[in-house]
């Protein structure tokens, strides 16, 4: 089975209510067995343009699991969460 990975680079206006949003998408990751690669870590840019911010990479088992993970109930209160406090690109990306 190929791996996936859900990655995010997360601009961040309501560091105070993103961290509502960190609680409930910890318990979320937990829920789905997410493995935490990267979390918000220092980013430096060796190519390009890109200006990245919070960067966040989570590895699963399998993109299905990792859109499961993205659909359940436990994400969609994460996601009610960052409401207005956020603004969040993210993708999912098949690995090895």
């Amino acid at each position: 089975m190929t791996s996936a990975y859900i990655i995010a680079n997360v601009h961040v206006s309501d560091p105070t209510q993103y961290e509502e949003y960190k609680k409930f998408s910890s318990l979320a990751m937990q829920a789905h067995g997410a493995e935490v690669c990267v979390r918000g870590g220092a980013a430096k840019v060796l190519e390009g343009d890109w200006q990245p911010e919070r960067v966040v990479v989570l590895k699963f088992p399998s993109v299905e699991k990792a859109q499961a993970f993205y659909d359940s109930p436990e994400y969609a209160r994460a996601r009610d969460a960052r409401e207005g406090a956020a603004i969040m690109r993210m993708i999912v990306v098949e690995g090895v």
